[in-house]
């Protein structure tokens, strides 16, 4: 019988956590350089700040799931 913690789930949960650490780092640049050349691109603030905030959202709720496996 397989528990939640065997070592292939663990790998593959913290590659994920992985994949979306670099992603939430880029989504957070991106932003970033929104705010620095403001006034411009001002229109799609809303739409970079959605995908950011679900980054961040997806990448906590991962390592919450990894920790709690004891990984």
């Amino acid at each position: 019988m397989s528990t939640s913690t065997e070592p292939a789930v663990v790998d593959k949960l913290r590659a994920e956590v992985k994949k979306l650490s670099v992603a939430s780092i880029q989504a957070k640049m991106q932003l970033h350089d929104l705010a620095e050349e403001l006034p411009i691109a001002w229109e799609t603030i809303p739409e970079v700040a959605q995908s950011t905030y679900e980054l961040f959202q997806q990448l906590t709720a991962k390592r919450a799931e990894l920790k709690a496996m004891g990984a």
